[in-house]
This record gives structure tokens, sequence and C-alpha cells, in this order.
């Protein structure tokens, strides 16, 4: 069998097969409700074959939201529809997964569509968080530098989304602390320049995040699995590097995390990427073989051969793919057939099988 279709088991979870829909923001909320277009976007790429869907970056706070339109989690009123997709996606024999996320100094934003600009106090402009008062870009508004009390807050808005998150039925649960949000932004010391507890040493930095993976873990329990997506470095000269990447994923490792989800980026404007297919492929390698736990490889992978040779490189054990997916969300049916595979459709779609 191809290994982009082998089976992977993770604590009490199965996943059928090694393709992962990538959490992508759609900015198509409500005070934070999902709705009928959730349920079709995220439904079609489990009837496509995913084994496992994740839901796009859900706020565990309103303030934690990119825009006003993001998906949010932050009360008991969001679990009914969430719970009605990941319904769906399980009858469709894949797993429903959720990103939970806050964006810090970030929030507080357009639509990208309608030029991704911070808001200004006529449209409905919010205070943003961050480890210091530090904008992303230059003449954005200063976020509020966190106190003892925003933190505590954090982690217990956290704590209760992930609660909710596991009552809405997910499988598995993504701390979203990459692409320069608040988690990423306590990581790196481009953002982070605070001179207590959560800030300056490489384990002050890690602090908010690991308090975050323990709260998380509680509230889950020890039957589903827990992943990090990190950004594994800034692209910027005395930023966030890969080997800070394998002493962070080693400590999240101890702390019971299953996997790390390897991006990169978004954290400053300094950056500069070499995007080319494949792009950010080596930071899962270097951290699964470094440290020894499970990557998910993301990043330009496009083809089902990229994946396979991934898989048989023994570079990552799951790969997730977003952009591919918005052109194709049937892409495991398509790349079963590239490699020869005869995996199982929807009955209502076999007729076409062939």
């Amino acid at each position: 069998m191809a290994l982009l279709f082998e089976p992977l088991t993770m604590r009490s979870i199965r996943f059928k097969n090694r393709i992962v829909v990538s959490p992508m923001c759609e900015y198509s909320s409500v005070d934070g409700f999902a709705n009928d277009w959730h349920l079709v976007h995220l439904g079609s790429r489990a009837v496509g074959g995913a084994g496992l869907v994740i839901t796009e970056a859900a706020a565990v706070s309103p303030e934690g939201r990119i825009t006003p339109y993001d998906l949010g989690i932050w009360k008991d009123e969001h679990i009914p529809y969430l719970q009605r997709i990941n319904e769906f996606i399980v009858a469709q024999n894949a797993l429903p997964g959720i990103q939970l996320a806050h964006a810090g100094r970030k929030a507080s934003h357009h639509k990208p569509w309608k030029g991704g600009k911070a808001l200004t106090p006529d449209e409905g402009a919010w205070q943003t968080l961050a480890p210091g008062a530090v904008a992303f870009t230059e003449g954005e508004p200063l976020p509020k530098e966190m106190d003892a009390a925003d933190i505590r807050e954090f982690i217990l808005d956290f704590t209760n989304a992930a609660e909710r998150a596991v009552r809405a039925g997910y499988k598995v649960i993504e701390i979203h602390a990459a692409h320069g949000y608040l988690l990423n932004e306590f990581l790196s010391p481009l953002s982070n320049q605070r001179t207590d507890e959560y800030g300056g040493s490489f384990e002050n930095r890690a602090r908010l995040l690991i308090e975050i993976t323990q709260a998380t873990r509680k509230v889950m329990g020890e039957e589903l699995p827990l992943f990090v997506r990190i950004s594994a470095t800034d692209w910027v000269p005395g930023g966030f590097t890969p080997e800070d990447a394998v002493e962070l994923a080693a400590i999240l490792k101890s702390q019971s995390v299953d996997l790390i989800d390897c991006s990169s980026g978004g954290n400053s404007p300094a950056q500069k990427i070499p995007v080319a297919p494949m792009y950010q492929v080596s930071f899962a390698e270097k951290i699964k073989k470094e440290t020894g736990i499970l990557t998910g490889a993301v990043g330009l992978i496009t083809t089902a051969s990229q994946a396979e040779r991934i898989l048989a490189d023994q570079q990552a054990d799951l790969i997730i793919l977003a952009r591919q997916f918005l052109r194709d969300p049937y892409f495991p049916f398509h790349a079963a057939k590239e490699l020869g595979e005869d995996i199982e459709w929807p009955p209502q779609y076999d007729r076409a099988k062939r």
C-alpha cells in the first residue's frame, strides 16, 4: 500500500490515511458562529477522502479574532452547529479536528480580500493584546502589553475553549502557536521583550505555551491527540530558529503533545521566505529526527508523488494540505489513482470511480 494511505494510530484515535486538511480561515462567520459555508467547505473535504479535517482557527475569545468574521468557540452557543458539522465529517469516515487560536497583536483587521488593514475605531476596532506594546507593522494601533491578569484570563479562555471543543465532538485539538499570533509572539525574541517570567530566556518565552498545553491536555483527557502548530523559524536574523523549534518540540513532547505541525514565518514583516515547493518540509524532518515526536509537513505540497516521497524519506508522519485542498476537494481520490491505490469512495459517488 502507498504510504499516503496507510493508517496511523495516535492514542485512541485511528487516522485512515496520512492526508490532512489544514485549518484555513474562511472569514465567513458572524459573532463567531459556524454556518452552512463551513458545513459545505469542511464536509466536502471529508467526502473527498481526507483522513483528518481541521476546522479553521477558532478564536478562544472575541478579542482573539483576526477579523470580525472569524470562527469562534468562546461561548457555549457556538457548540451546536460545530457539532452538526463534526457529525457529518465522522459519517464520512473522517476525523474532525479544530485549531484553537488567539491572534494577539494581529487581531482587529479587515478580511484579506478587503485589504487586510487594521480596523479603525469607526469600523469597530478593538484593543489588541501582545507580550509588549509593539505593533506588528509601523503605523498600526499599539497592542496592550498583557499583565498578569490578562495572562490568567487568556489561559482560562483557552481552557474553556478546549473543553467546548471536546463537547462539540472534535477528535483532535491543535494549539495555534505559529504565524505571528499570540503564542508565537511570546515564543519569539523579536516580539517578546518582557522582563518577567514570560520573557527573556527561552524557557520563559515558552512558559505560556507550556501552560496552555498543560491546561488543554487536562480538559482533553488522555484519549485524544493534541497537536501544536509552530513557526519553526521567523526567517529573520535574531528571531526564532529551527534549533529553537527542536528544543521546543522536545519540551512539548514531554508535555503529552502528540504531533508538531511544522510551519514557519508570520511574526515579522522583515521576513524573507524562500518560497518553493515543499519549502517547509525540512523543518518537519529536523524536528522528527532530533526529538522523535511525530510531525506534520506543510508548505506547497501539491502532488501525490511529493507527499509519498516525504513519507518514504521519513521526513514527516502526516501531510497537511491547504491551498491544494482549496483547488481540489477530492485530492485524496486523485492521489490514490496516481499512486495505484483502490480506496473507498462514498457510495453516492462510486459510479464515477472508474
